[in-house]
């Protein structure tokens, strides 16, 4: 990864995938009509999140991972050119294949 980020606590830097832009049957869907995407590459993960007794609880996703988001979760950043998404762990539905 090209980007120098580090997220901090239990944050997670994605790359959101495309949506297909062409149904099975070949029709072309604009831009305008398909929907935000909900799954994403992470590409950088922080240490984990804090325990009340201090305790690092680490991750259960790493940088690779294709996830499944809310549909309005996280905050859209833009960095070198690309649009990424920074959301919390809790905000992943789970982890794609």
């Amino acid at each position: 990864m090209a980007t120098k980020f580090k997220p901090l606590g239990d944050r997670v830097l994605i790359e959101p995938v495309a949506a297909e832009t062409k149904t099975k049957g070949g029709i072309i869907i604009p831009d305008t009509a398909t929907e935000k995407p909900q799954q994403g590459k992470v590409l950088a993960v922080g240490p984990g999140a804090r325990a009340e007794d201090g305790r690092l609880i680490p991750l259960d996703v790493k940088a690779g991972d294709i996830i499944m988001y809310g549909k309005w979760s996280g905050t859209e950043v833009k960095m070198n050119g690309k649009d990424l998404v920074i959301l919390k762990e809790s905000d992943i539905m789970g982890v794609v294949g």
